[in-house]
Formats: structure tokens, sequence, C-alpha cells
């Protein structure tokens, strides 16, 4: 992706979330030579990755295939391992309509995904076999809004604004967005997306950045670079 189109949908991202009534934290809007001068003190926005992330897939097509997020909190894994502390993560993302998040599970995070806002977010559900993998012919279990329901391979489920879905490990899930744009809250375990988003077809997690411009704002996928 250009670095000038994700500076672009930086922009655009930063006016739905406002017109839905949030505001993001202060170092979202921080330029790098900023984020350099607080790096220090901002150790753990960068070692929990919090921040921007905007993707698509290492595809080339981002209104296809693709994802807006922004980590707002994140704990670490070794919390999560010794199980105390800050076990939990929080994203607030951006389903564009007929916009693609690919099919994929995860090992270890568990997570509940929110219609905040906008259009309706269809989730396709898949299982998994006794291996763990991606299976046409099995369902599962989710809970929406705390209610326990079972569903069935291939299912789509539809949630309006104020709805919400858990998904636990094995459940294999895609979204898009149907009849608009749509604000996804997401809160989780801790969330790990180096190792912990599993695809069904090999893709990548990030996109592939070509520098046609200086950034706005950093990407997560930028801090092991400039803030060295």
């Amino acid at each position: 992706m250009k670095r000038s189109r994700i500076n672009d949908i930086m922009a655009a991202a930063d006016d739905l979330i406002r017109s839905h009534g949030f505001t993001l934290p202060p170092f979202a809007y921080w330029t790098p030579s900023e984020f350099k001068s607080q790096a220090q003190s901002a150790r753990h926005v960068i070692d929990a990755r919090c921040g921007w992330d905007i993707t698509d897939y290492g595809a080339g097509d981002f209104d296809t295939m693709g994802l807006f997020l922004f980590t707002l909190r994140n704990g670490l894994l070794a919390d999560l391992q010794r199980g105390g502390g800050m076990c939990y993560a929080e994203k607030l993302l951006i389903s564009r309509q007929d916009q693609l998040s690919p099919m994929h599970t995860h090992v270890i995070k568990a997570e509940d995904i929110i219609n905040r806002g906008g259009a309706t977010l269809v989730i396709e559900l898949y299982g998994s076999d006794d291996a763990g993998q991606f299976s046409e012919d099995k369902g599962g279990t989710v809970w929406i809004d705390g209610i326990q329901r079972d569903y069935t391979p291939g299912e789509k489920l539809k949630l309006a604004p104020g709805e919400s879905v858990t998904l636990r490990p094995g459940d294999w899930h895609a979204f898009w967005g149907e009849g608009g744009d749509v604000l996804i809250g997401e809160v989780s375990t801790v969330n790990d997306d180096e190792t912990d988003n599993i695809f069904r077809e090999p893709i990548g997690r990030f996109a592939n950045v070509e520098e046609d411009t200086d950034p706005t704002h950093l990407l997560v996928s930028d801090y092991a670079n400039w803030l060295k």
C-alpha cells in the first residue's frame, strides 16, 4: 500500500470514529518525531503494539480485502502466561461495505466482536476439526450478547448496531460490512497479531508499505524501524 493512501485512510477513519462519539487517545495523533521523543515513556504502547494498523493482507487491494484497526490498550503475553496483570486488549476496527476480512482463527485469543455503529456486520463461521484445522463440515458454539447458541458450518451471523458475538479459539471467522461501513469494537484476551492469526489461506497479516510520502502517524508495523 502507498503511504499516501494509508494517511488518507487514517484521516477518514478518525472522522468516522468521531462521528460515532468515540475519540482516540492522545498518542494516536503524535507525529513520527513526537513519537520518537516520547519513546521511553511510551515503552508499553510500543511493546504492546498499541496504535494504528491498516492492512490489505499483502494482497494489494484494500477496498476488496482489508481492514482498519486501532489497538487502544493491550497487555503482554507474559501477564497472560502467569495468569495475572493486564490480560486483556481493546480495539476499534472499521469494516467497509463488502470489504472482506478473510477466514481465520486464533490459538490463544478469545474475543468479543461488537457492532458499535453503522451498518450490519456479517460474520461467516466455521468450526475446527479434531486437529484444530478449518473444517467445512463442523459448526460450533458462540455467545451472542451473552446468550449461547450453536452455529452450522458456513452460517452468516448478522449483527446490528449494539449487538455482539463472543468467539473462542477454534471458531473460524470472516467478516464484512453489509449495507455500509461498520465501526466495530473488539474486547479480548491479550492480542498478538504477529503470531496468533491463523489464516485459512496463506496470506500476510500486514501491508507492504510503499513510501511515496511521509507518514502522518506511525503504524504499529513501523515501530521496529522508526523507534529503535
